[in-house]
């Protein structure tokens, strides 16, 4: 074992005992990242049909999920003598679709060590491995790649400052040889991984554009929605966080309300937080309530469950997208913008090159205080500005479609999989 292994298993070890101080501490969160942990070998034994052959996909969390989504739908059609597992290591990946029903099983990734990596795969063996994104486990794709394990990754996205591009990288970019195939979203991240001397790298581009545009053209009718807009115009804010939402409060305040509604869908639904919102926007109703009585004078409506926010934004005169304010990241702006919507977001924006492509192509715009959230919407409210910006947003997830059929391509092509 190398000296970098032994870093890396104390680093693994070191955030394991990390998790367990933070669940002692009552962070829920924490909690279910163990609690799903538990007894994962014979848990993962009595959900794996033994004699069957699997697809194993893993994504981080629920942004990566969507990533994927595409791949798991076209296995299931194309694929259909194969079972598909889903792993996530993140609890609001897996808490938010561990009953999706797009796959046969789904469980948390187990903790990143050897012996883990040697019995998951023994239990699942899988036949192809498709990782999305971000995810370089090292214990996992090593097992994969003495195993002989096809292995993919896809919707990759890399920057100059990742481990992979320093003097001290050498472990992780042994790492991405041993994909079969390294599909990224843009020129950067080719030109990055070409300039290691990798030759196992294609530019794609992101299944997400295919995934929200589908989504688009299946979208449901929500009465209830459109009944509470009505003739108004709707300012559409998703997955916000306190920042985002205190922002739009200050707005909201100070604007002509007159013809206008919010509805928020915030990235937490617990009760402290919609308590807080409330506070914010006195006079706010719960979805839940309205639903039960869909009668109100509130104007700004509050989604307090998970799964509809994708379709409300079709009801949007402007859209905006939390986590730009903070280093969790900035949430899905192709959501929003697939319905040929403006997209406003906060500025922390370096690792989402989807959201400054479209911040330069002026269909999306930077927030920074309420003065610049005040000034944009007051901008697009004129309306040559509104239709010039909204077909921008929409042409450029239409113009982006086909990673999936890119993937799809190659995994046919290279045999990994039988149709029969």
């Amino acid at each position: 074992m190398g000296f970098s292994t032994i870093l890396y298993n104390i680093a693994i070890a070191a955030y394991a005992a990390g998790v367990r101080v933070a669940a002692s501490l009552g962070k829920e969160k924490a909690r279910l990242w163990l609690d799903g942990r538990k007894n994962w070998r014979q848990k993962l034994a009595d959900a794996v049909e033994n004699d069957q052959p699997y697809i194993w996909m893993h994504a981080a969390s629920l942004g990566e999920f969507e990533q994927g989504r595409p791949l798991l739908e076209a296995f299931r059609k194309d694929y259909l003598r194969y079972k598909l597992i889903l792993t996530f290591f993140s609890p609001s990946g897996y808490e938010n679709k561990k009953n999706y029903q797009g796959v046969d099983t789904i469980c948390y990734l187990p903790l990143d060590t050897g012996k883990n990596a040697k019995d998951f795969l023994a239990i699942v063996r899988p036949e192809l491995a498709i990782f999305v994104k971000y995810e370089f486990w090292y214990h996992y794709l090593t097992q994969l790649s003495y195993q002989n394990v096809p292995t993919v990754l896809v919707s990759g996205l890399f920057r100059e400052k990742q481990v992979f591009f320093k003097p001290y990288g050498g472990m992780f970019r042994r790492l991405l040889q041993g994909f079969d195939r390294i599909f990224v979203q843009n020129e950067d991240s080719l030109r990055l991984l070409t300039g290691i001397q990798l030759n196992n790298v294609t530019l794609a581009g992101d299944t997400r554009f295919d995934r929200v545009w589908a989504a688009r053209l299946q979208a449901r009718d929500l009465p209830l929605i459109e009944q509470f807009v009505g003739e108004q115009k709707a300012l559409i804010a998703g997955s916000t966080w306190p920042k985002d939402e205190e922002i739009i409060a200050a707005w909201w305040q100070n604007a002509k309300q007159e013809g206008r509604v919010i509805i928020l869908a915030p990235h937490e639904i617990d009760g402290e937080h919609i308590a807080q919102i409330q506070q914010k926007f006195p006079g706010a109703t719960r979805y839940s309530e309205y639903a039960k009585n869909p009668v109100t004078t509130s104007k700004v409506l509050i989604i307090d469950n998970i799964g509809m926010l994708s379709a409300i934004y079709r009801y949007a005169y402007v859209t905006y997208v939390g986590g730009g304010f903070g280093t969790s990241g900035l949430h899905n702006i192709l959501e929003a913008a697939t319905y040929s919507k403006p997209v406003l977001f906060g500025p922390n924006i370096e690792k989402f090159p989807e959201a400054i492509e479209l911040v330069q192509l002026r269909g999306a715009f930077i927030v920074r205080d309420v003065f610049s959230f005040t000034t944009t919407v007051a901008g697009l409210s004129e309306m040559p500005k509104y239709r010039e910006t909204a077909t921008v947003a929409g042409k450029f997830v239409e113009e982006r479609q086909g990673a999936t059929r890119k993937i799809l391509d190659y995994i046919h092509g290279k045999r990994f999989l039988t149709t029969l």
